[in-house]
C-alpha cells in the first residue's frame, strides 16, 4: 500500500512538470475533517455495469474497501452501455450531493473535459484515460493511466513458453490506445520467449464491443481453429465468452484487469483451472489510495500520472493456477524478466506519452 500510496504522489509531480502542465495541489475540502459520522460522499459513474468479472468490478471493490476501511460513502450509478445514458449520468452525479466524482475509460474522458470546469467545488477522478491539462481549469481533476504492458510483457512471455502450437490469439474489444497497450507489452513478452511466436489479433466491431460474450466466444473459437491454444481477451463482459471457447475447447486462457481464475473458482471451477494467470489492472486499489489521499489532502488534484509494474499499479496473477500450469523453470525466468523490467534493464513498448 505504502509502495503505490508514494506512487501516485510522486509520479503524478513528475509527470506534470515534464508535461508543463504546473503542479499546483488542490486539497480536497482542506476545512472539512471527515468522520464516520460525516462522510466524504463519494459517486462512481460506470459506463456499463457491474458483473464484468475484470475492469468495473476491480473499480467496485475499490469503493467498497473504501467504504470499510474510510469516513467515505459511495454510491454506483450504472448506467448500463447505451451511449446516450453515460454523459447524462455523470452529469446528475455532478450536479448531486457529492463531494467527489469518479469514472472511468477513453470513453468518458470528453464528458469529465465538459463537465468539470462547470462544478470547479466538485472533485473528479478519471481512471484508465487523462483530461488534456494544457487546456487548463482542470485543477479539480485527478487522472490516472495504467502502464499495462508493463504486466501483458510477462504474460505474453509465460504465454509463448507454455504453448505448445506457438500460436496465441488476442481479442480486442476496440482499437484504442488503452486496449493496445496490453497488445504491445503481451506480443513483446512473447516474442522475447519465442521469436517464431505466431500472434493472432480480433478486435470486436460490434455495437457494444466490451459486452458481447457471443462475439467473444466466436472469435476465439475462431483463432482456435487457426492453431491458438493460448486465448487472451482485452475486451471486458466479451472477454468472458472468449474465456467459456478456451474452457470448452481445452485450450489455455489469460484473464485481464482482476484475478480472473480466482474469480471464477467460485462459480465455475473449469473455467477457473484454464487460466494460467490474469494481467491486473489494479483500479481498485488505485481508486482505493486517492481516496484515502483526498481525505489527508495530499491527492494531486490538477496532475495526470502514468502508473505501471514498477509502482505496484499492475501486475501478473501468481496463484495456484499459475503454480499448476506454467512449470516452475518458467516462472522463474518470468521473475526474471520482471525484475529487469522494474530496473529498467529491459523497456517495454507503450502507446502512452
Amino acid at each position: 500500500m505504502t509502495k503505490m500510496i508514494k506512487a501516485l504522489a510522486q509520479s503524478a509531480a513528475a509527470l506534470t512538470v515534464a508535461a508543463g502542465f504546473g503542479s499546483m495541489t488542490v486539497p480536497a475540502n482542506a476545512q472539512t475533517t471527515y468522520t464516520k459520522e460525516n462522510p466524504l460522499k463519494v459517486a462512481l459513474v460506470l459506463n456499463g455495469t457491474l458483473g464484468d468479472k475484470s475492469f468495473f468490478d476491480s473499480a467496485q471493490r475499490g469503493m467498497e474497501k473504501a467504504m470499510k476501511d474510510l469516513p467515505v460513502v459511495v454510491k454506483t450509478i450504472e448506467p448500463g452501455y447505451d451511449r446516450s445514458k453515460w454523459q447524462p449520468a455523470l452529469a446528475d452525479a455532478a450536479d448531486g450531493d457529492y463531494d467527489v466524482v469518479i469514472t472511468g475509460t477513453f470513453d468518458m474522458a470528453p464528458y469529465v473535459t465538459e463537465l468539470a470546469p462547470q462544478y470547479p467545488d466538485k472533485k473528479f477522478i478519471l481512471f484508465d484515460d487523462t483530461v488534456d491539462y494544457s487546456k487548463g481549469g482542470f485543477d479539480n481533476v485527478l487522472s490516472v493511466q495504467y502502464r499495462t504492458s508493463t504486466a501483458a510483457y510477462l504474460a505474453g512471455y509465460a504465454a509463448a513458453k507454455v504453448s505448445k502450437t506457438g500460436t496465441m490469439g488476442q481479442i480486442l474489444g476496440t482499437e484504442g490506445s488503452v486496449i493496445l497497450e496490453f497488445v504491445v507489452g503481451f506480443e513483446q513478452g512473447a516474442k522475447a520467449a519465442n521469436p517464431n511466436a505466431k500472434l493472432l489479433r480480433a478486435t470486436v466491431n460490434s455495437a457494444n464491443p466490451f459486452s458481447d460474450p457471443a462475439k467473444g466466444k466466436e472469435l476465439a473459437l475462431a483463432q482456435i481453429q487457426q492453431g491458438a491454444d493460448v486465448i487472451f481477451p482485452i475486451a471486458g463482459s466479451t472477454g468472458i465468452g472468449a474465456l467459456q471457447a478456451a474452457r470448452d475447447s481445452k485450450k489455455l486462457a489469460i484473464g485481464v484487469d482482476s484475478d480472473q481464475a480466482e474469480i471464477f473458482s467460485a462459480t465455475d471451477q473449469a473455467q477457473a483451472d484454464v487460466i494460467l494467470t490474469s494481467v491486473e489492472k489494479r483500479v481498485g486499489e488505485s481508486l482505493y489510495l486517492i481516496l484515502q489521499q483526498t481525505l489527508d489532502g495530499t491527492a494531486k488534484y490538477g496532475t495526470s500520472s502514468i502508473l505501471g509494474l514498477q509502482e505496484g499499479a499492475v501486475g501478473i496473477s501468481k496463484n495456484k493456477y499459475y503454480d499448476a500450469l506454467v512449470p516452475e523453470d518458467v516462472r522463474k525466468e518470468v521473475d526474471e524478466q520482471e525484475k529487469k523490467i522494474v530496473s529498467g534493464e529491459i523497456k517495454v513498448e507503450t502507446t502512452m506519452n
